[in-house]
Formats: structure tokens, sequence, C-alpha cells
């Protein structure tokens, strides 16, 4: 069974608050996604900025609204469970945000920011609590003295280090990274991708992979989901998606990867001409009468895209 399962869910955009209530459809930002996340496999969700990637990562948390569909947690539907179960469930997911300079609270030391879900959830005496924190900032590498510090204190790389540790405190089963390396230099971001998958095997995670970026993608997961407009658009294993892409705007994401070899720097340049022509050609394929992009379907058994 899954560890995660996502039927038809749908987010809503946020409506502002007018003094004159009128009647206006509500268009959503997440529309009828369905995806599994199996037990210890990491899942990469990929899409361009907007398509709706972290808005699916936060209603998963029950951070963002659903008006429609299920979120099935270890088979149970979050949404119909009551606030001390959910309170419980909501125990094994944690997250990894974005930004490692905004989520840390910059009035508290490392020491009160990894102990924060500790005091929530569980009933720790000072010493206890001291020891875990200690094991949790010396498994992510940084130094015994960092835990009287402060966020402003350290550099990007070690603030992510510090938010992966207070999300290890817990001892999740489900780690929900959103895009967790993109507001670090290029330098750092291979040494945080490196640790990140060495802790996700030793811990047995299961994790939800957020980027942009393929490269890292191809790296770090088992399984990719392309998003586009609100809709998965392409689902399958790395190698079906690298190797045997079939929805055109797959086709282009591979094509703006930057191509490193300069003897087949044109013919990529050229690839990537003639998937833009095809793509003028044909987009109108791609929705539906009600201008939504359309259902999967399946192709092989590992493999699923939105094609006729």
């Amino acid at each position: 069974m899954p560890l995660l399962q996502l039927h038809n869910m749908t987010v809503p955009l946020p409506q502002k608050r007018a003094f004159i209530k009128r009647a206006h459809s509500v268009v959503p930002i997440v529309d009828r996604v369905s995806l599994q996340l199996y037990r210890g496999e990491v899942y990469g969700l990929v899409g361009e900025s907007g398509c709706g990637k972290s808005t699916t990562a936060r209603a998963m948390i029950g951070l963002n609204r659903i008006t429609e569909g299920q979120i099935l947690f270890q088979g149970e539907d979050i949404a119909s469970l009551s606030r001390n179960k959910r309170r419980e469930q909501m125990k094994d997911m944690q997250m990894i945000f974005q930004d490692p300079y905004s989520s840390l609270n910059p009035r508290k030391n490392v020491w009160n920011s990894i102990a924060e879900p500790l005091r929530n959830f569980e009933r720790l005496s000072k010493e206890e609590e001291l020891r875990k924190v200690q094991a949790l900032v010396e498994r992510v590498g940084l130094n015994p003295e960092s835990l009287y510090q402060y966020p402003h204190q350290f550099s990007g790389g070690q603030r992510q280090r510090i938010g992966i540790a207070r999300a290890l405190a817990l001892q999740p089963k489900l780690l929900i990274a959103d895009e967790p390396v993109s507001a670090l230099d290029v330098s750092v971001q291979a040494q945080v991708l490196n640790f990140m998958k060495d802790i996700q095997q030793e811990y047995g995670l299961t994790m939800l992979f957020i980027s942009h970026d393929l490269g890292i993608v191809r790296h770090m997961c088992d399984r990719i989901g392309i998003m586009y407009q609100g809709r998965l658009v392409e689902e399958g294993t790395v190698e079906d998606i690298f190797e045997r892409p079939c929805h055109l705007y797959t086709k282009r994401l591979l094509a703006a990867v930057p191509e490193m070899d300069p003897d087949k720097r044109l013919k990529k340049l050229q690839e990537r001409q003639r998937i833009q022509h095809e793509y003028e050609q044909q987009v109108d394929e791609f929705f539906d009468a009600a201008g939504r992009v359309k259902e999967l379907r399946k192709i092989t058994a590992t493999h699923s895209a939105a094609v006729k």
C-alpha cells in the first residue's frame, strides 16, 4: 500500500475578500491531481514556476485548503480525522522549506529551533532533549558549539542543514523537500544534495522532492511527475522520463537543459527549435474542451502521459 495517495486533489486560488460579494468562478491552482508515494522512494515533482508544485506540497501537510479530492496518509483520509488523530499523523510528515533564511526564527538559537517539534509532540526532560538535539546537530555535520548560535551566524548551506535537522527530529516517515537548494550557491548545492540522499537512505525515508532543475531530479529521484498548469502531464521512472518522454511539454523541459559538451551544442539548439515549433503547432491538442490539461493515460506499467 502507498504511504501517501492524492486522489483528484484540487486547491483553489485564494480569493481576496471584497466589501461587496460577487459571484465568480474559483480558479484552481492545483486541478484534480492524483499521485502515489511508496515507502522508501524519492518522488520528484518538476515543473516551471507557478505550475502548482509547492501548493501541492503545502496542501499535503495542511497549509493549503483543498476543495475536492482526498489526501490519504497511511491509508487514512487526513480530512476526516479528529483533531488529535490528525495531529499524530502530521508528526510523521515534515517539510524542508525552500528558503533557509526565512524558515528559521532569527530570535531562536539552534537548540531551540531544532527542539521546537520535540516540545510540541514529545515530553522530554531538558537533559533528554539536549542529548537528542546534540545527536541531530552532529548528524547534519555541525559543531556542538552551534547549539548556542543564531541563524545569522551561519551560511546558507549550514542554515539548510539546521532545517533538515529540525525536520528529522520527530523521525518522520515522509519528508517533503520544497526546492531545498534553489536559494543556495552552486558550490554548496552538491554538498547538501548528497547529504540529503545519504539521510534518505540511512533513515529509509519516503521523500517528495520538488524542483525545477531536471539534472538535480535525475540525481535524486526514483520516479518523476511533470506538472503543467496545475496538472500532472507525465509520470514515470527516471528512465521513462529522460529516455522515452511522450508529452511535448516534457520534451521542452528536457530540451531546455544546457548542453555542457561544446561539440553537441548546435545539435541541442536545433532540437530545441524543432520541439518549440512542434509545440506551437500542436499546443491546442494538449487541452480538453474546457481548456484544461488532459487526463493522464497509461502508456506502460510505470509510465503515464496526458496524450491522445
